[in-house]
This record gives C-alpha cells, sequence and structure tokens, in this order.
C-alpha cells in the first residue's frame, strides 16, 4: 500500500514539475522608451493602429491591446504579428515594407506601456483653427469653366496628404488640393458643387468644383481623428437644406460636430461617448464610424461604432437639436442604403452580423447574420431575378461576399436574409470596398488586406446575374500596389481602381472598360502618389452604388 503511496506521490510531483516547466513565468522587463521614441511611436501607432485598435487600445475591429493582452505576449511575439499580419485583415507592415525592423521593435515595445492621454477637442480650438480663404459671397454664381463637374473624380493621395481632381470625361487633371493627412473619403455636398474631404488628422477642406481650377475655400480641424462627413441633402416642405449644413463623425475625442456647409463654422459639438446597447458598459471611446444623408427627411444616420446605437439626427433645428437613439449591435461600421433609399444597411463588422434601419419608421428591423467581419464600404445594389432587390457586402474575414434581400413587398420571402454568397478565389479575406453601377452586368470586389500579394493586386468580377466569379483583373507588374477602391464614372462604363503603393513611388490609376473588362488606360503621372479612394461627383450625390 505504502509502495503505491509513493507511486502516486512521485507521479504528482512529476506532473507538478512538468506543469512548472511549461508555466510563463514573469515577462521580461520591456525596456524604456526615451522621449523621442515615446513622440515617434505615438504617431506610429495613431497612423496605422488606433482606426481598428483605438486611441485607447480598448478594440473594436481589431482585438484589445490592453496590457494584459500584450505584456504576456512580449516583445517577439507582438513582433511578428505587426510584422506578418493575420488573415483576419492585419496587413503585414514588415512583409509589405511598410514598417523597418527598428519600427515594429519599437511598435511592440510601446504596446507594452500605458497608452499615453490622447489630447481633447473643445469648440475654441476648433474656431481658432476654421479659416475661409475665399468667402461665399465671392464665389461664382456659376461654373467658372466648361468641364463637365458632375463627372469629376476625386482622388485621394492618401500619404501626401493631396486630393486629385480629375476630369472624367477629358481624363486630365483638373487640380491638386492640399488637405489634411490620409483622407480617408471625398464627399460631395448635396447639389455636388462642393467636396468635403476628412482624414486621420480630423482636419475638413471644403473644394469648390465651380472654380477654375476648383480649389479650397475653408477649412477646419475638427477633431483628431475622424472617418465621416455628410451633408444635409434634405429639401421639401420642412426646408430647404441642400448644402446647408455639414456633420462630421470623431474617431478621436469620440463626438459629432454641425458645421456651416459654405464656411465649415462649428455651430454644435456633442461627444457620443456612452453605454452600450447590450451590456450597458460604459465606452469612452464610442467612436463615430460612418455617416449618411436622409433624401426624404433632414436627418443624419450617425454609427456609433462601440456602444452599437444609430442616431438618426434631425437637423430641422440644430439649436433644439433632436436625436433618436436606436439599439442595434457593437462595433457599427460602414455601410450605405438599399435601392430605394428608405432602408440603411451597415455592418456590425466584429458580430458577424448587418442591422437594417427603416428610417421612415425609425427602427431597427433586422439584424443578418453573414460572413467573417463583414466590410461593405457603402455596399453594392443589384437586381437579381430570382430574390429582386439585392444589396451586398464582401468580408474582411473570409473569401465570401454576402447578398441579402432589400424588398420587403414584392420579395417578401427573402427580405432581410443572406440569401446567397459568392466566393474569391483562395481562403483568405481582405476585402474592403464592393462596388457597381445600374448600368454594369458587373459587382466588383477589391482584396487590399489579403495576406498575399497575389491576391491583394487584383480586383475580383462578379456576374450580377448568376453571381459568381468570372476573372480577376491584375495590376500591371510595373507597379507595386495593392488594388482598392472601385468607382464607376457617371455613365457607368468605365471601372477606376487605384493602386495603392507606397510614397516613394508614383503608382496609377486604372481605367477599366466594362463592357469587355479590358484595361484601357492608366493614369501613371509623377503627382499619382498612394493613390486610394476614388469619388464620382454624381455617384456619390446620388448614392449610387
Amino acid at each position: 500500500m505504502k509502495s503505491k503511496t509513493w507511486l502516486l506521490l512521485a507521479f504528482w510531483l512529476a506532473c507538478l514539475t512538468v506543469t512548472w516547466a511549461q508555466t510563463p513565468g514573469p515577462p521580461a522587463a520591456v525596456p524604456d522608451l526615451t522621449p523621442d521614441e515615446q513622440q515617434k511611436v505615438s504617431h506610429m501607432y495613431f497612423d496605422r493602429c488606433a482606426g481598428c485598435h483605438g486611441v485607447l487600445r480598448k478594440g473594436a475591429t481589431g482585438p484589445p491591446l490592453t496590457l494584459d493582452k500584450t505584456v504576456p505576449y512580449g516583445t517577439q511575439v507582438l513582433k511578428k504579428f505587426i510584422s506578418d499580419g493575420t488573415e483576419g485583415g492585419m496587413p503585414g507592415f514588415g512583409k509589405e515594407g511598410t514598417l523597418s525592423e527598428g519600427e515594429i521593435d519599437l511598435l511592440a515595445r510601446f504596446l507594452q506601456k500605458e497608452p499615453p492621454a490622447p489630447p481633447e477637442m473643445t469648440m475654441e480650438k476648433m474656431k481658432a483653427s476654421w479659416k475661409v480663404t475665399v468667402p461665399p459671397e465671392k464665389r461664382p454664381k456659376e461654373p467658372m469653366h466648361k468641364r463637365n463637374w458632375q463627372n469629376f473624380m476625386g482622388v485621394v493621395l492618401r500619404d501626401v496628404g493631396k486630393v486629385a481632381i480629375i476630369d472624367g470625361d477629358t481624363k486630365e487633371l483638373v487640380n491638386i488640393i492640399p488637405t489634411g493627412y490620409a483622407v480617408h473619403i471625398l464627399r460631395p455636398s448635396a447639389t455636388g458643387r462642393y467636396f468635403y474631404s476628412i482624414g486621420r488628422d480630423g482636419k475638413i477642406t471644403l473644394i469648390d468644383l465651380w472654380m477654375n481650377p476648383p480649389q479650397m475655400v475653408a477649412e477646419v480641424k475638427a477633431c483628431y481623428d475622424a472617418r465621416s462627413v455628410e451633408s444635409s441633402k434634405y429639401k421639401g416642405k420642412l426646408g430647404n437644406f441642400l448644402d446647408k449644413y455639414i456633420i462630421v463623425g470623431g474617431y478621436w475625442p469620440p463626438m459629432l460636430a454641425i458645421l456651416d456647409g459654405q464656411t465649415l463654422e462649428p455651430m454644435r459639438l456633442m461627444s457620443t461617448s456612452g453605454y452600450t446597447c447590450d451590456t450597458g458598459d460604459y465606452v469612452r471611446e464610442a467612436r463615430v464610424a460612418s455617416i449618411v444623408a436622409s433624401h426624404h427627411d433632414p436627418m443624419w444616420v450617425v454609427n456609433v461604432k462601440e456602444t452599437g446605437h444609430i442616431w438618426l439626427v434631425d437637423y430641422a433645428d440644430i439649436k433644439n437639436l433632436k436625436i433618436s437613439v436606436i439599439d442595434a449591435e457593437r462595433f457599427l461600421h460602414d455601410g450605405g442604403w438599399e435601392s430605394t433609399k428608405r432602408y440603411f444597411l451597415v455592418a456590425a463588422n466584429m458580430r458577424n452580423k448587418v442591422a437594417v434601419v427603416d428610417t421612415v419608421l425609425k427602427k431597427l428591423v433586422a439584424l443578418v447574420e453573414v460572413g467573417n467581419k463583414p466590410h461593405p464600404g457603402r455596399g453594392a445594389n443589384l437586381v437579381h431575378e430570382k430574390y429582386g432587390p439585392l444589396w451586398c457586402t464582401g468580408h474582411l474575414g473570409d473569401n465570401t461576399l454576402a447578398f441579402i434581400g432589400t424588398d420587403p413587398v414584392k420579395h417578401k420571402q427573402y427580405a432581410w436574409k443572406m440569401v446567397a454568397t459568392a466566393q474569391m478565389p483562395g481562403d483568405a479575406g481582405g476585402n474592403l470596398f464592393v462596388k457597381t453601377h445600374p448600368k454594369s452586368r458587373w459587382l466588383i470586389a477589391d482584396r487590399p488586406l489579403a495576406p498575399d500579394p497575389a491576391m491583394y493586386d487584383k480586383v475580383y468580377v462578379f456576374d450580377k446575374k448568376t453571381l459568381q466569379f468570372v476573372k480577376a483583373l491584375q495590376v500591371p507588374a510595373k507597379y507595386k500596389g495593392k488594388a482598392v477602391h472601385v468607382e464607376y464614372n457617371k455613365d457607368g462604363n468605365e471601372i477606376w481602381v487605384a493602386v495603392w503603393g507606397n510614397t516613394t513611388k508614383a503608382s496609377t490609376a486604372m481605367l477599366i472598360y466594362d463592357e469587355n473588362l479590358n484595361l484601357v488606360k492608366e493614369l501613371n503621372a509623377d503627382w499619382m502618389v498612394t493613390p486610394t479612394g476614388h469619388f464620382n461627383v454624381y455617384n456619390s450625390v446620388h448614392d449610387i452604388y
């Protein structure tokens, strides 16, 4: 009996020894950052990481990077993640050459320190940055040129902080306007006369397309980081609000700002920090992701990412602002209108769902399960022979496109359900935007966040009739970059694709003829540096996608 007892004791001690051997010891001390390193890496994190992981590192599209997560990983594991990326959509900053080995090491060490306190924004600071270079009364009463300005294409030159205006008819460069750094979107005003740019530094630039050449007429810094801007589009019995206001959504600070649409004068600020729609937890960094403007009410649809709330902001009287709050799903990101522009669909990407809001009845009508990390941009609208009107999203986390029925009247059995999927070649995700045009037979998807260069240097063409993959369109070998953000011209017969490279070499925009999918032109000028988004004036004004 004693021998059995000693055997059991010996076995237990052996197991315990193995367990101790496999249990990680205390993490190695993280080397301190010098003041210069701290300043450099803070900018680096803000530029490359904060959009997905948050300024406070609480996570959203990307996982949390709080110290309880990062310190146990240690510097070497963090460096590998940063360098190689993940199949869930995180770029490989080292593999792509975006960050050097030294920068990756610096960022890995930074992630094991408490994040620095980010700055706050006040109305006083905002107004101090406000400049009107050409007041409204000195602007032209009609276009000063004979160009087809409704077919202008605004091209974001992201990393050099500029926007190029290109004549969509002649393909000539009309002008290059300095803007804020890393512009995220260009949004035309309701009439199409103006472009509003917004980017990673929170600077808004107002560009008058009627001037010869188009130029910046006002600017203001509304926040320190932003993704969305939208104009007031309503004209009806409640008044004429065309081009009267714009709204800006802040990533940091988390807030919304209402500005004068003609001058960018700040008029109203409101924090979006609040409590989550499900657990009721308080979130300081509850950021404004996407915003769209209703065509039938003086109302903006504002998506508060981390709380999962959709705000319906009535701008008919901004001094007595009315906001309806709809509980949807957490981590709302981007979305767009279905074809009738009554229902708004937005991706809750970390919950793998699309929320559907009826903006007439002002309520949530569905949460649709889709694929892994939906990321539609505005999405894409098409009509299918069986399912009727559909809205499409791609995914960051898998290789599928999801098609959701959007007609609750004539195709009720398919409404607000994922009725079909399509697959891109290969297993990885990485899609950011899908796009089509009512006159095109194709639906186009990009894949710039795929981990494999053989996937991200192409756009993928699908037949809208069959919902099947047709072919991939390759970036010419002489360009090294990612194919990103498809846009159509006004007539829907040309497809524009940006080739997003780095700042050391000029890149191009590919112009593809829609009828036969042939590459017809490369806009490869020396000023074409880090092109990302393309925004056609007419299509953007009318929410054609």
